[in-house]
């Protein structure tokens, strides 16, 4: 649950370039977060590099592959409905192969292959670099499963092929796995022990992007404010490192000055932070450079302490409201949005109380707010009682999501008459004569054409908004531009 998960990005089919000489066709589909689509882009440049263009219609495809999520009870339905279908057109087409990558591909492996019969490979998300010989394994005949979890693989030297992209704004991964055991969560188990990429590997990635002509780079990671670089290895064994690997490591903060001031006319967000993480170095780079993005994704679960101990997060509440006022204090017109879980186990009332009273104190830009599904392997799942009843959890969280809408336009009414920059990302859905971009805050603006264009920084007055949106008219280009 601490990644975002997109709803109308779920599903969506990757189409890239096709390569010359290439005679097989791909079809690939992701569910579940921005890391899963990201890995997606991998995926489609390692295949592209062993004979395989994509294509959006399945009929044609020779491999068929879904990148699964299995942090949500939904997403899981929605894969097995999607491999049914699959299964449905290989009657059709009988050479087709069909594999699951991800998360729910390490969970899930001898269920898919061994007793339901529904896919032929299944790849976890370490594994990726292998699939040119699970690809080979299945062409035999033989199914092929790798779902083993890396101590090392960060993906750094593998250029991910940008899918479906507006050209303007890319994700760069910087870490893999996570190592906070929070009780509803399954990543560690399917994502592994966390581990840093390469700073270098990470800084020819962003100014490729550079010279390709995006304008902005979302760093991403399980949990970005770990980063560590000493050499290699898991953050865990940092302490063994010896002296000279200490005083020359990278930690986030410097990950971000790097990034910062190595493409400046460059906009940098990052996803997602950790609340015990997130330190006041990270806090300080951000306001030290106007091209740092002021928003932080920072979930936070629950208001109560009691259910915070619970949950295994390694912070309080009033921890997480000194980091809060650290925030506001540096950056006054910083935005900052949440993940909270409605109904966890034992939550009673009066902790129900306290995720309100947390809310009122931050008012958060934006949220992701979720009624808690138990998850198969979490420990969770395995050591408590999914106690509150589901009528319970509703109504809190619809409590929750009131409480977030009417903070939300609170913090979008802030912007009413000021001048934003904004980077023109696309099209606006309800008319196609205004383009739609973000401010720094990550709020969507939509303002009239006019000459400007996709990729342009332009600066606009804000004039409306409703809780999700602002609405405003350019008055000439940023500085940035």
């Amino acid at each position: 649950m601490e990644k975002i998960i997109e709803e109308n990005k779920q599903g969506q089919s990757l189409v890239l370039e096709q390569k010359e000489g290439n005679q097989r066709k791909l079809f690939i589909e992701s569910y579940g977060c921005q890391m899963n689509f990201s890995d997606s882009e991998i995926v489609a440049s390692i295949l592209s590099e062993n004979g395989f263009n994509t294509t959006q219609n399945l009929e044609d495809a020779d491999l068929v592959l879904v990148n699964t999520c299995s942090i949500r009870d939904k997403a899981e339905q929605t894969v097995r409905k999607r491999l049914e279908k699959y299964n449905a057109v290989k009657k059709i087409n009988p050479n087709m192969k069909v594999g699951v990558l991800g998360c729910m591909a390490e969970r899930l492996k001898s269920k898919f292959l061994e007793e339901e019969k529904i896919v032929d490979l299944v790849v976890g998300p370490d594994a990726y670099k292998d699939l040119p010989n699970l690809v080979a394994e299945v062409d035999e005949g033989r199914n092929a499963v790798n779902v083993i979890l890396s101590k090392e693989e960060t993906y750094g030297d593998i250029s991910p092929v940008r899918l479906n992209s507006n050209g303007v704004t890319a994700f760069v991964s910087i870490t893999r796995g996570c190592d906070n055991m929070c009780t509803f969560c399954v990543v560690p188990f399917t994502r592994g022990r966390e581990r840093s990429r390469d700073p270098q590997s990470i800084m020819e990635e962003i100014n490729d992007l550079w010279s390709k002509g995006y304008k902005e780079v979302t760093l991403l990671g399980q949990n970005v404010d770990s980063y560590l670089w000493y050499g290699g290895g898991l953050k865990k064994d940092f302490e063994k490192a010896s002296d000279i690997q200490k005083a020359t490591a990278v930690n986030f903060a410097n990950l971000l000055e790097m990034c910062a001031t190595a493409q400046p006319k460059m906009r940098f967000r990052f996803s997602t932070s950790n609340p015990q993480d997130m330190t006041l170095d990270v806090i300080e780079a951000m306001a030290k450079h106007n091209n740092i993005c002021n928003y932080i994704h920072l979930p936070i679960q629950s208001g109560s302490n009691r259910i915070l101990k619970e949950m295994n997060r390694q912070h309080t509440r009033e921890e997480y409201f000194e980091l809060i006022d650290n925030i506001k204090r540096l950056i006054p017109d910083c935005a900052i949005s949440q993940d909270m879980i409605s109904g966890f186990p034992t939550e009673t009332e009066e902790d129900h109380q306290d995720t309100l009273s947390l809310m009122e104190y931050v008012k958060y830009d934006f949220g992701f707010m979720f009624a808690y599904s138990e998850r198969p392997g979490t420990l969770a799942e395995r050591k408590m009682e999914d106690d509150v009843p589901a009528e319970t959890k509703k109504r809190r969280l619809e409590e929750i999501i009131v409480l977030q809408q009417k903070h939300a336009l609170y913090r979008t009414e802030q912007h009413l008459g000021k001048v934003e920059e904004v980077l023109i990302e696309k099209e606006s859905k309800r008319s196609d004569a205004h383009w739609s971009g973000r401010n720094s805050q990550n709020t969507v603006v939509v303002f009239p054409k006019e000459n400007y264009k996709v990729g342009d920084f332009v600066n606009v007055k804000i004039t409306e908004c409703t809780s999700a949106t602002l609405i405003g008219e350019a008055v000439g280009y940023s500085e940035n531009n």
